[in-house]
């Protein structure tokens, strides 16, 4: 039986893409979901999973070529050739070639779609150390998420080929673990050595390799550290958590590890300096940010709301709320509701440049910006537009603790259409948000201030918030940008307006 391997959907307005890696020949056996190929698109970078287990056959488009989507890219013979296929693509419980004496790759796990390199971080284990099955060996780092690698045989540690600092693709060897029955014996040591670890914070597993080295530069105990891993185990992220957290009430003190422009340093004061390598997600975000000011036309206009109305509303059934469907009402319900009625009377908001076309989307795919440990990233709400205000608010928390956790996959961070960014929770009292390409707009949030206000004339005091919406002048005008903010405006100052579609 022949199965023909196709290109899948590519995403929205990406018709064709590039052939650009075969991870597979002819001949070679696989199994189901094992990465065929690689497509890159003017957008993102689509990995191709086999449909089915057996042996590759014909690889129709060869590298370079230019493919459609649903075009056919190779065919596997599947049957009686899909016997060897677990054995190739699975060399985790390679125990067996550990026992007699053979050895094993240590290969680069799978980073997640559109992910196709990462930077080797750290190595928890030196060449000749003996390793246990699943111990961690090393940790990578990609532009999201850091990704640690357990061993997948017991044995010692042969060979590093990637060391520390070298970018790797998602198909590179890491490493060879030798696994002569003799030097497979003492594996289990390694182990032991993490049970006081374990011990220490009343648990019976071992905290993740990485958060041990994090917690012992930062001087932190185990016990000052809340792990939300497995079993309560200790992850890189909560110590990264922890220390942002003891660091908040000394803000005077961040600036100091900013050497920004170089320029000529005194020996003494280069002494006190330390240089530190941008992680991947900060390059990424530094790239995507400069990138956005260099293509976009970009221009903010600003507003205010007076929140009394959504405060009482929200005083009035936050308890009626939370009991009937188990989640907090919040005000970005409120701001998402508000936004995804504006963007119905002001479509080219919600819209997007391709080359001389505008893509205007009849849906809200609504980005909430969300500050983390390692970075800012956009977990995306998806048809937030038909969702309702409990819906909205279990989203948000959902994927604020999976970005706080380092758990959101890169499906989840693509395909919004327009942006919130809350930079009132830090304090903010005004400030200009750029633009999450290639989206056209993004609304800036910002902190609530009781304010005098002239309200029928007389002076009352108000709890304000000012507003700001930044957009792409290229296809957004002024009188479009004004009218969606005060569309927000007018729903958040009457929120009955939203129930009727005013």
């Amino acid at each position: 039986m022949t199965i023909e391997v196709r290109v899948p959907t590519l995403g929205e307005s990406v018709t064709e893409a590039t052939v650009a890696t075969w991870f597979k020949k002819p001949g070679d056996a696989v199994a189901v979901d094992e990465m065929l190929c690689e497509l890159e698109t003017d957008k993102v970078t689509v990995e191709v999973p086999a449909p089915a287990a057996g042996v590759m056959g014909e690889i129709v488009a060869a590298e370079g070529e230019t493919v459609g989507v649903d075009a056919l890219l190779a065919t596997i013979a599947a049957g009686e050739g899909a016997a060897p296929a677990p054995a190739a693509a699975a060399p985790a419980p390679a125990a067996a070639p550990a026992a007699s004496g053979g050895s094993v790759d240590v290969m680069v796990p799978t980073l997640g779609e559109s992910v196709t390199e990462a930077t080797v971080s750290t190595w928890f284990k030196q060449v000749g150390d003996a390793v246990a099955q699943d111990e961690m060996l090393c940790e990578l780092e990609t532009d999201k998420v850091s990704v640690e690698v357990p061993a997948p045989a017991a044995g010692v540690l042969a060979e590093i080929v990637a060391p520390e600092g070298t970018t790797v693709d998602a198909s590179a060897k890491l490493a060879v673990i030798s696994g002569s029955g003799a030097a497979a014996a003492p594996a289990p040591a390694p182990a032991a050595t993490a049970t006081p670890a374990a011990a220490a914070t009343g648990k019976d597993v071992a905290n993740a390799p990485s958060a041990e080295k994090a917690m012992a530069e930062a001087g932190l105990s185990a016990a000052q550290v809340s792990g939300t891993g497995r079993d309560g185990r200790i992850m890189k992220e909560d110590v990264a958590r922890a220390v942002a957290t003891a660091a908040a009430p000394a803000p005077a003190a961040a600036p100091a590890p900013a050497p920004a422009p170089r320029a000529p340093v005194a020996a003494d004061d280069a002494a006190r300096e330390e240089r530190v390598k941008m992680t991947r997600l900060r390059q990424t975000i530094a790239k995507r940010l400069k990138d956005s000011q260099n293509t976009a036309a970009m221009l903010t206009t600003y507003n205010e709301v007076d929140m009394t109305e959504v405060m009482a509303l929200r005083s009035q059934y936050k308890d009626q709320f939370e009991k009937k469907h188990g989640v907090r009402l919040g005000f970005m319900s409120f701001f998402t509701k508000a936004c995804c009625h504006a963007l119905k009377e002001v479509p080219e908001v919600n819209a997007e440049i391709d080359g001389t076309d505008i893509v205007y989307k009849n849906f809200v795919h609504m980005g909430v910006a969300a500050g983390t440990p390692t970075g800012l990233v956009v977990p995306v709400i998806r048809d937030a537009d038909s969702m309702s205000f409990a819906a909205i608010e279990k989203a948000i928390a959902e994927k604020g603790k999976r970005a706080r956790d380092g758990k959101l996959s890169m499906a989840e961070m693509q395909g919004g259409t327009f942006t919130i960014s809350n930079g009132g929770v830090y304090g903010s009292l005004m400030s200009s948000p750029i633009l999450n390409p290639p989206q056209s707009g993004i609304l800036g949030m910002h902190k609530i201030q009781d304010r005098p206000m002239a309200i029928n004339g007389q002076v009352v005091i108000r709890p304000m918030m000012y507003l700001a919406l930044s957009y792409d002048h290229r296809i957004v005008d002024g009188k479009g940008a004004v009218t969606f903010l005060v569309r927000v405006k007018e729903a958040l100052e009457d929120p009955r307006r939203l129930l009727m579609d005013l």
